[in-house]
């Protein structure tokens, strides 16, 4: 019995220790992605205002896990997860050589970059829905991959030799920028707007609801 006892202590202290330095360099990353996005939204709004004082570059730290940047009517919302995660064995990135060598690359901390309507915010538009752009995946080692659109997606089998730097992580939010402007703004077919009731005009401020077009992200080209 204490041998059992023993076995599942060691497990845990080890376990622990992983998801706790994991967390450690997620938090890492993500502290360091805030300030490298301070400094893009400086560059791009002297660079903009030379030609077009009107457009309006903001970044908002809105939390120790979120931060916001907000460029014409694009407002990309930054997350980091408090939760270390894993997959399944068949997921594509757990079949990788450099995963299977050591189990604590097995589990990673985790970054979303959502591109939502700058409207959604400022008029608190519950209904609106904001489009995954990429989640980055970190592991023990500083290590990482992208998942997402094309502007970000990392091959899986990069992240044995993909680290953090601040190189990568400009190219990353430069990256989710360029992908969110190329998410056009779809409107709505005439039919769905030709009646409404009263108390959808009492109730939206904007009756139109254009949405964004959204991404096809990389797990619908490959699986």
């Amino acid at each position: 019995m204490e041998d059992r006892l023993d076995d599942i202590v060691k497990g845990l202290q080890q376990k622990s220790a992983t998801k706790q330095a994991i967390y450690r360099n997620t938090k890492e990353t993500f502290d360091r992605m805030k300030e490298i996005s301070v400094e893009i939204v400086a560059e791009l709004t002297e660079r903009i205002t030379k030609y077009n004082a009107d457009v309006v570059i903001e970044y908002k730290n809105v939390s120790e896990h979120e931060f916001h940047i907000k460029f014409s009517g694009d407002l990309l919302v930054f997350v980091m997860h408090s939760n270390v995660i894993t997959f399944p064995d068949d997921y594509e990135i757990m079949r990788n050589d450099y995963v299977e060598e050591d189990f604590r690359r097995r589990f990673f901390g985790h970054i979303m970059a959502y591109n939502f309507m700058a409207d959604t915010i400022k008029y608190n538009r519950l209904d609106d829905q904001g489009y995954l752009v990429g989640r980055m995946l970190i592991n023990i080692e500083k290590h990482f991959c992208i998942e997402g659109v094309k502007q970000l997606e990392l091959a899986y089998d990069r992240i044995a030799k993909d680290k953090i730097n601040d190189k990568r992580l400009r190219l990353v939010v430069e990256s989710a920028m360029i992908a969110a402007v190329n998410n056009d703004l779809m409107g709505q077919d005439v039919t769905d707007i030709e009646k409404i009731t009263l108390k959808q005009k009492l109730e939206n401020a904007h009756l139109t609801k254009p949405r964004k077009l959204g991404f096809l992200i990389n797990s619908e080209l490959t699986h």
